[in-house]
């Protein structure tokens, strides 16, 4: 025991290890992806769609067409069949949603191997660790990568598929399996636009191979094995199921029709000063220190590749932040040797303004906190009552534990870290983690009231008789229909169709009168509600 208590006091002293390798390496990137993936509801919008699409394929057994809400949802099934997968394996141990939800855990853990072994291959041993922390540390990446969201499995595709082309001149083999896996995983996971530039940058990849020709049998072999691997279930659909299978393509080729927008372009370049950061000015660093270089792979590859991802950005997307996601696996590569060759005034002002920021905003969650939990300050308290009316704090002892470990975590790691240049970009990443960790621990009660159907179903729910026969719906959103079927098993009829005419129940959403209004004909309304803290989103339900 004196021997483990003088080592443990060694390492306190010492502090992290510097560039982080092995279990340590591991161990950071494990804290990122694990926190904040639990102790929440499905969130309005994507997470709750996706969450209760991957329940629906869990609970009914339809494993060959994802379902939301009791309707076609014309999406690739990748995502949904990994999310019903742990849903299955862990759904004992978590609530249903928290086990699905461990899916985009799974993705995230495969994207930021990826791009470690990418680094690893591209600029050597020494190099290999910044990679995944920079993609990490990207602020626009946070977010996402604890929802439901299938873009997940292209950010993990592309990742793996810059590793694999990066080593096509060392280890043809592996290559061709892990880019044809790739090719499959993106397709089968986001669908066919995000899956365009893996194939567009295969002639890319094969000029800058030292041996062409094996380099072309490679990325055939890969084309092979993506091939196999994802005709599968298009034919299956197609031989069961042909409506929807003519439904999903319909659906994935209207995008690639319409006309580029160069606009669009712009409006997603736009977003990568805040998305990206600290990736983009680190990558930018990178490619002007280069600039002599950037003919050979390390530079043009993710270069060109991240080039192709914008022009299909513009073509087959309205500008928003999820597809955005896909800028980010290129530029967390470009950005590695930058990040590790900054000179030594800008690196401390990087490190000083990651240090300040992430503990000037955990002490405002501090803050948040006590005025939520204790009361105080109370101009605070009362404030967050406006915001999210009926909300009740209360003190939950584990959270305030988990805080605590978490803030001494961070100041034993500002303390003790040694010089080095990964200093500063692991300072950025773990704070920003840590910062996520004590936002979704200590404060997670009041936005998961604000960001849940749960209050708002169970109340339709009990206002519906047991007896009541079909339901239809007027306006519903996929999120509302989706937190619906999830919480309370209700998948309500389109009131125009058919079967929803014949309905005695409609339930209609809105925050207009002619929204909200009756059906032609003699109803009756029997009850109004709104989600907490929205008041602009109304429910009615009528009956006749």
């Amino acid at each position: 025991m004196s021997e483990f208590s003088a080592r443990l006091k060694t390492t306190l002293s010492r502090g992290i290890t510097l560039p982080p390798a092995g279990w340590v390496l591991a161990a950071i990137l494990a804290f990122y992806v694990l926190a904040g993936l639990f102790g929440r509801d499905p969130w309005k919008g994507e997470d709750a769609i996706h969450i209760s699409t991957a329940w629906h394929m869990l609970t009914q057994g339809d494993w060959l067409t994802p379902i939301l809400a009791g309707r076609s949802f014309h999406e690739p099934p990748l995502y949904y069949w990994s999310g019903a997968i742990t849903g299955k394996l862990f759904g004992w141990l978590l609530p249903q949603h928290e086990a699905i939800r461990l899916a985009s855990g799974v993705w995230v853990t495969l994207a930021l191997t990826g791009l470690y072994y990418a680094g690893r291959e591209m600029y050597g041993q020494e190099s290999a660790a910044a990679s995944p922390l920079l993609l990490a540390g990207c602020a626009g990446l946070l977010l996402h990568a604890h929802d439901a969201q299938p873009m997940l499995i292209a950010l993990a595709a592309y990742a793996g598929g810059l590793g694999a082309l990066a080593m096509i001149g060392r280890k043809p083999r592996l290559t061709g399996i892990f880019y044809g896996l790739a090719i499959a995983g993106c397709l089968l996971g986001a669908g066919i636009a995000p899956t365009l530039p893996l194939l567009a940058v295969a002639p890319l990849a094969w000029w800058l191979s030292p041996d062409r020709p094996k380099a072309l049998h490679t990325l055939l072999i890969g084309f092979a094995i993506g091939a196999l691997l994802i005709a599968p279930w298009p034919l299956l659909l197609l031989m069961f199921e042909p409506a929807r299978f003519h439904g999903w393509l319909n659906t994935e080729m209207r995008p690639l029709l319409t006309p580029f927008s160069l606009p669009g372009a712009a409006k997603f370049l736009s977003f990568l000063p805040w998305f990206a950061f600290p990736a983009l000015p680190l990558a930018a660093w990178t490619l002007w220190t280069r600039r002599k270089i950037l003919h050979e792979m390390p530079q043009l590859l993710p270069l060109g590749f991240l080039l192709l991802t914008v022009l299909m950005l513009a073509l087959a997307y309205r500008p928003r932040e999820i597809p955005a996601l896909l800028l980010l696996p290129p530029l967390a590569l470009l950005a590695t040797p930058g990040a590790l060759t900054l000179r030594r005034g800008a690196a401390n002002a990087f490190d000083w303004f990651g240090m300040t920021t992430f503990t000037f905003f955990m002490i405002v969650v501090w803050i948040g906190w006590s005025a939520m939990a204790l009361g105080w300050p109370t101009k605070m308290a009362s404030r967050a009552v406006i915001l999210r009316p009926g909300f009740v704090g209360h003190l939950d002892l584990l959270a305030m534990l988990i805080g605590l470990v978490a803030t001494a975590w961070w100041i034993w790691l500002i303390i003790t870290a040694p010089r080095s240049p990964y200093r500063s970009l692991t300072h950025w990443t773990l704070g920003f983690t840590t910062l996520w960790l004590l936002a979704t621990t200590l404060i997670l009660p009041w936005f998961d009231y604000g960001k849940s159907y749960r209050p708002i179903a169970l109340e339709i729910a009990k206002i519906l008789p047991a007896e009541r026969g079909c339901v239809a719906e007027r306006g519903l959103n996929d999120t509302q229909r989706a937190s619906l079927a999830y919480f309370v098993g209700l998948e309500p009829l389109l009131a125009d169709s058919s079967a929803g005419k014949e309905c005695r129940w409609v339930l209609v959403t809105g925050d207009t009168a002619p929204e909200l209004a009756a059906p032609k004909g003699k109803w009756r309304k029997i009850w109004e509600g709104n989600r907490p803290g929205d008041r602009h989103e109304k429910f009615r339900i009528y009956h006749r």
